[in-house]
């Protein structure tokens, strides 16, 4: 009898910590679920893409979303840009957020399976990232960095308060959201009787060069979101501060590196936006051909009045009422 007790006793013991087994088990299973893997990558890191990126983690946390990220900058080489994707799809991850053009086109052949989201991409439809403004792709959706109305009322500030000026432009012809900008500002400087005269360049290094040579033909330099140029932003600066060169920039960052005025958007609340497309994607809320590509929200004019001083820029006090004013 006593035998049959112990035998019994242990029975018992194994199935206990067999079923506390299975209870580990889901717990961590479901642990697991609710655990999210995105991969994170950026053609380079600068300030506004970083920026973005930031918004997109702030707008994951703010939906409660436990997320494990993997972030991976190309450092501007446009040979990383699929591999670090193609570790993305090696890896399974649960989305890719893709910030910039590059990014987003390497995610894109990548995979077709894995959510991708994108922000700090200039046109999404030209780079073949989307059919249209109001169509997603299969499994790719976002938010644009480019206003319809930019680089109009850029061109158009630059001819008001610079007249007859000769706009000197810096850009990688490698970047492809580059040349639709660059396109745009000549279409725009033709109908406001402008000229346009550009350098381009194929890495940072070759940027400080570029602008030099500007100088003399240049009455206003237009650094537009060129992620080769904006890294190199100082070189540009540089220049524009010697030789009393007002220089207009893409975005608000780039007035925090030396800029003098931008018609911007917050990089900010562009990522963020992206995050809560994200957040709707990994909770199965939507996938990402429910969510149409997105503009971003109105633009401003935002002034450096320390830039304006640097560059020899003869202040209007029109601004005073139409800027808003950053250092």
């Amino acid at each position: 009898m006593k035998k049959l007790l112990m035998l019994m006793l242990a029975v018992l013991v194994i199935t206990l910590a067999a079923c506390g087994s299975d209870d580990e088990t889901d717990s961590a299973s479901s642990d697991d679920e609710n655990t999210y893997q995105v991969g994170a990558t950026q053609i380079v890191e600068h300030p506004s893409l970083d920026t973005a990126y930031e918004g997109f983690k702030d707008a994951l946390t703010d939906a409660g979303l436990d997320v494990e990220y993997d972030f991976q900058s190309a450092q501007n080489d446009q040979n990383n840009v699929k591999p670090i994707s193609d570790g993305f799809v090696a890896d399974d991850v649960d989305l890719i957020f893709a910030n910039s053009t590059p990014s987003a086109l390497g995610a894109l052949q990548a995979t077709s399976d894995i959510p991708i989201v994108f922000t700090s991409v200039t046109d999404a439809v030209d780079a073949g990232l989307v059919p249209s403004m109001d169509e997603a792709g299969e499994n790719i959706t976002g938010v644009v960095d480019l206003h319809p109305e930019q680089i109009d009322k850029t061109v158009e500030f630059i001819g008001t308060y610079f007249e007859d000026a000769t706009i000197g432009m810096v850009y990688n012809a490698g970047e492809q959201n580059s040349v639709t900008q660059v396109d745009s500002v000549k279409a725009s400087a033709e109908e406001q009787g402008l000229e346009v005269v550009e350098r381009t360049v194929a890495n940072s290094s070759e940027v400080q060069q570029a602008a030099t040579t500007l100088v003399g033909e240049a009455d206003v330099f237009y650094i537009i979101t060129d992620n080769t140029v904006v890294s190199a932003l100082d070189s540009v600066v540089g220049v524009a501060n010697e030789q009393d060169i007002p220089l207009i920039v893409g975005e608000p960052d780039s007035l925090a590196g030396g800029g003098f005025a931008t018609f911007g958007i917050d990089y900010h609340t562009i990522g963020y936006r992206t995050g809560e497309m994200a957040a709707e994607i990994l909770t199965g809320e939507k996938s990402p051909s429910d969510l149409p590509a997105e503009y971003p929200p109105e633009i401003q004019l935002f002034i450096n009045k320390q830039g304006a001083e640097e560059q020899g820029v003869e202040w209007n006090s029109e601004w005073d009422d139409k800027a808003q004013f950053v250092e």
